[in-house]
């Protein structure tokens, strides 16, 4: 039977124990041109005991950023500054890759003074935290042949500075309703030509950014993270079941590192594409109304997946392997810290070993 503390390989690497950290947003890249501190270094460093830890989204592109104070891999300032962090993290044994989030229509000219762009020129419902505070999102470019052969380049290029600054590898952001989610959902991509369409036009663009990845750093370098069905942002996807194990049988083949599964309360869905993809499986459980707690280990115990991410759990305990081998306790995140601020409520939370020395 497998357990959450056995090693385990994804791409060219043998992780420690089959936990992952999941790619959490904290908008405190307060450097230079949206680069990492040395508060970041010592927030990832503290969770370095994960079996891999995945970024926050970091912008491959000035146009791909989303929110305020959110990093990227497009500068040779945000390069340098992200080598302190990488550093930090192999220097107690862990395993980092960066997630590259280009953001698409969610997003505001007020962050980078770059009008949003996604698969057609449709905008979402709802607002975007700016630097001025909430504002209505706007209605996007519709990327041309040129701005897509443009993105396409720039995650390439990103992954290349990834492994420059020092990291394990890149997760491409295909979830949660940015910009290669955009091209995956109906209600979002209207193109009727070769980008758009039926599955194999509305899957093209994540396809050809995982090659062009792919050339550029390796497939055992690099990571694809979806999250079918999921409708934050504004996304309805009609036919998610065929559109998904299009997705993976166009990218199976490239043998990337891993995929990693947002689940939806589908878990039939997550069984067929589990049955699909042939590499290892990171599978962030479907939780409604919680975070995912130290019950998601039985999904590795069953089989459903390789690894299981924590979110919420991991914002709150840094030594999280530990507390779930010993069965908790566990800390609650203080939701007020997450976005921005300082080291409270972020480089604070104390270990097992803390509490037990202030208790």
């Amino acid at each position: 039977m497998t357990t959450a503390f056995e090693p385990t390989r994804i791409g060219r690497y043998t992780t420690r124990n089959r936990i992952v950290m999941a790619p959490m947003t904290r908008s405190r890249a307060y450097g230079p041109g949206a680069s990492a501190t040395p508060l970041m270094a010592e927030y990832y460093a503290q969770r370095a005991g994960a079996g891999l830890i995945v970024t926050e989204g970091t912008q491959p592109s000035a146009q791909g950023q989303g929110y305020p104070n959110t990093p990227g891999l497009h500068t040779r300032t945000q390069v340098e500054a992200w080598r302190g962090v990488t550093s930090a993290v192999h220097a107690r044994g862990g395993l980092i890759f960066a997630q590259l989030m280009h953001t698409g229509r969610i997003g505001h000219p007020s962050l980078s003074g770059l009008a949003p762009v996604s698969a057609s020129a449709v905008r979402a419902a709802g607002t975007v935290y700016t630097p001025t505070g909430a504002q209505e999102l706007v209605t996007p470019h519709a990327l041309d042949e040129a701005g897509i052969a443009s993105t396409i380049a720039d995650f390439a290029q990103a992954a290349r500075n990834a492994i420059e600054a020092g990291f394990d590898g890149v997760e491409l952001h295909g979830a949660n309703g940015y910009l290669l989610h955009q091209f995956l959902a109906t209600n979002v991509n209207t193109r009727t030509d070769a980008w758009g369409g039926d599955t194999t036009g509305r899957t093209r663009l994540t396809v050809e950014v995982a090659r062009a990845v792919v050339d550029a750093i390796g497939a055992d370098r690099t990571g694809l993270r979806i999250s079918p069905g999921n409708p934050f942002n504004d996304i309805s996807e009609d036919d998610v079941e065929a559109t998904y194990t299009a997705l993976l049988e166009a990218l199976d083949p490239l043998g990337l590192a891993y995929l990693h599964l947002a689940e939806g309360p589908d878990a039939g869905l997550t069984a067929i594409l589990r049955a699909r993809w042939s590499g290892p499986l990171i599978l962030n459980p479907f939780t409604p109304g919680s975070w995912t707690g130290p019950d998601a280990l039985d999904r590795l115990e069953d089989g459903s997946a390789d690894l299981v991410s924590f979110a919420a759990l991991y914002l709150a305990n840094p030594d999280l392997p530990v507390r779930l081998a010993a069965g908790g306790p566990f800390a609650a995140p203080d939701y007020s810290t997450a976005y921005g601020g300082d080291h409270a409520g972020y480089t604070d939370y104390p270990t097992l070993d803390d509490a037990s020395v202030v208790g």
